[in-house]
């Protein structure tokens, strides 16, 4: 090959490099993240018997992709595990994973994902899903998103009525003793996804 030739080539194979890895790729590739679990935090905050009380999940998973200037693309997805509900106390925490609540013998695991995200004057806003008790139900988050180093942190709220979701047999489907509203709190770590 002669030496204009390689040239013409090698700019060639330049190019299509250049345009392959567009800015939008390489935005979408720095969106990815999960949560690191040891720095995060979810938990839910109810009242019973008139006294507020916050319990924690100390098992879920939780994959992110958000890029502020695309949030088309934007999405969040979380498993979790019910079993690790610890809301410091004993006889309260096996209720909460008894059959008249979250009954784990049927359903060990909550899932939310959500669908769309918008930008609001505080932060941002998702609209999404819980799928709790075998019930599947839309629950919008409110979040702020904040770049921190190489990956990011997401604090967020949400509110939802745990009858909707069965949330509450027997006795426990009374609201006199147990508020049928629950906040849900979340603060998740986000690290670059491998």
């Amino acid at each position: 090959m002669k030496p204009y030739a390689r040239m013409t080539a090698l700019c060639s194979l330049a190019v299509l490099a250049v345009t392959s890895f567009s800015p939008s790729t390489a935005a979408a590739a720095a969106g990815t993240y999960v949560a690191a679990p040891a720095q995060s935090r979810l938990e839910f905050v109810g009242v019973q018997a008139g006294a507020e009380f916050k319990a924690v999940f100390k098992k879920f998973t939780a994959g992110v992709q958000f890029v502020p200037e695309n949030l088309a693309s934007a999405g969040i997805d979380v498993t979790i595990d019910l079993n690790s509900v610890d809301s410091g106390d004993k006889d309260r925490d096996g209720t909460i994973r008894g059959p008249d609540i979250f009954d784990i013998a049927h359903n060990p695991t909550a899932h939310y994902v959500t669908r769309s995200v918008t930008k609001t004057a505080t932060g941002y806003a998702a609209q999404g899903s819980l799928t709790l008790r075998g019930v599947t139900k839309d629950v919008p988050i409110e979040f702020q998103f904040q770049p921190a180093g190489g990956g990011a942190k997401l604090v967020g709220t949400a509110k939802l009525k745990r009858l909707d979701f069965g949330v509450g047999q027997g006795d426990w489907k009374s609201t006199e003793w147990v508020k049928d509203e629950v906040i849900i709190n979340f603060s998740l770590a986000l690290t670059p996804k491998p």
